[in-house]
């Protein structure tokens, strides 16, 4: 090929033009042609066939997995269902309830259910306390600080110790040196206070004999506030009360020590009279703390016992103690002896001795109470609060006359940690 020639076809290169032979080109465009018809005939196969079933096999195992997922979810929650159902058979039941001493509240707060404690009251008008908020106009706020009511108001659960019969009838236990006796209209300010329940088995329930008694039985009911410790037979003297609340049953069991004789001046219940639930020969409480425990979450035990204005528990209170937490309670409330005593924890049981005077004369005295939390997981706190019972008033403390008291209260109590907010540990 001349110069001329290869330098035509260079240029013919460059602007892109063929100036081979068109019989040499033929073969080779057709298979191209071929070649890219087929690919696009695999890739529109691919689009509407394949593909699609592949997004649906996905769509398949993704809604797989999802199904699997709310079947775990719906397993849960009929778990959950299932434990808030616990007692529903029972709630649905009113005659059960009524004959097995249960009651039904709402927990304030659905995370926690709160009780709380206080010692002993008094509301005969002959004597100090009861008389000077008379005379002041019969406002209970006069004779318990508000923010103490409200403290009271605001637990779940309140109960104390309501140490007298409401009655007009009946006559003083002869030789005995303190007798009391409230109108039964004065039944009211357990409401004012927002008491729910309250322990008769203590030593002056019966200080007006059997038709006084049986008056405070009637007396309380007719009010709805619930009593435990004593009643028209032993049978009924000893039976638990028993509160579903928040998905769990508490138990509350009371009965008293005292007097500590085989013929006492307050008389216990028996298979056929009325009276309070004694516990000085304990195989009875023993019995009813088991059957308790048997029927319900959490047992409290509220105990009348120790030795009148003594600090130091006594040999009896030792002995029943961890009698009472191996049968089955999870928390000891004690009360009688008028003062504070000691908190303890008896075999992983926290128990306070007493509570002493919550509102029951005119002497100065340290009291307080008593407030715990509970979860579906058992007891979450133990606090003491402080107050004062001074000039037939009782007051919350706060300050240096709260720290006193809670000083106070680590002095006497061992194996137990207590903070500035009267939080317990052990």
């Amino acid at each position: 090929m001349s110069k001329k020639k290869r330098k035509k076809q260079q240029i013919h290169k460059k602007t892109g033009k063929i100036s081979v032979s068109h019989n040499i080109l033929r073969p080779f465009v057709i298979t191209f042609g071929v070649v890219l018809a087929a690919g696009l005939c695999l890739m529109a196969a691919y689009a509407w066939i394949i593909a699609p079933t592949r997004v649906e096999d996905h769509s398949h195992f993704q809604l797989t997995k999802e199904a699997i997922a709310m079947e775990d979810v719906e397993a849960q929650v009929s778990e959950i269902m299932d434990a808030n159902d616990k007692y529903l058979d029972i709630l649905n039941d009113p005659e059960y309830m009524a004959e097995n001493n249960i009651y039904a509240k709402d927990a304030k707060n659905p995370d926690q259910i709160t009780i709380a404690f206080a010692g002993d009251i008094l509301f005969d008008a002959q004597y100090a306390v009861m008389s000077a908020m008379l005379q002041n106009g019969g406002d209970i706020s006069t004779a318990i600080a508000p923010e103490l009511i409200e403290e009271m108001q605001n637990a779940d659960i309140m109960m104390l110790n309501n140490e007298f019969p409401y009655s007009d009838r009946g006559t003083p236990t002869e030789g005995k040196q303190f007798t009391f006796r409230a109108k039964p209209s004065y039944v009211s300010y357990l409401d004012d206070l927002g008491v729910d329940l309250v322990s008769l088995a203590n030593n002056h329930a019966y200080d007006y004999g059997e038709a006084a008694f049986l008056d405070t039985l009637t007396t309380l009911e007719e009010a709805g506030i619930t009593y435990v410790g004593a009643g028209r037979n032993l049978e009924e003297a000893r039976r638990p009360v028993y509160y579903i609340i928040d998905n769990m049953k508490i138990a509350f069991v009371s009965a008293t020590q005292i007097e500590r004789l085989d013929n006492p001046d307050t008389k216990g219940a028996t298979d056929s009279s009325a009276g309070v639930f004694r516990c000085w020969n304990g195989d009875n409480l023993i019995e009813t703390v088991k059957e308790a425990k048997e029927n319900s979450d959490f047992v409290i035990v509220y105990l009348h016992w120790g030795t009148e204005n003594e600090v130091n528990i006594d040999w009896a209170q030792e002995k029943q103690a961890p009698e009472v937490a191996s049968a089955g309670a999870d928390l000891i409330i004690g009360d009688h002896p008028h003062c504070l005593q000691q908190i303890s924890v008896v075999q992983g049981v926290p128990v306070i001795y007493s509570l002493g005077n919550f509102w029951f004369n005119s002497k100065t005295v340290d009291t307080g109470m008593v407030k715990v939390t509970l979860s579906r997981d058992g007891l979450q706190e133990f606090q003491f609060i402080p107050c004062l019972q001074s000039g037939s008033r009782t007051t919350l403390l706060q300050g240096e006359e709260k720290t006193r008291v809670l000083d106070y209260m680590r002095s006497i109590s061992g194996g137990v940690l207590i903070d500035d907010d009267g939080y317990v540990t052990w």
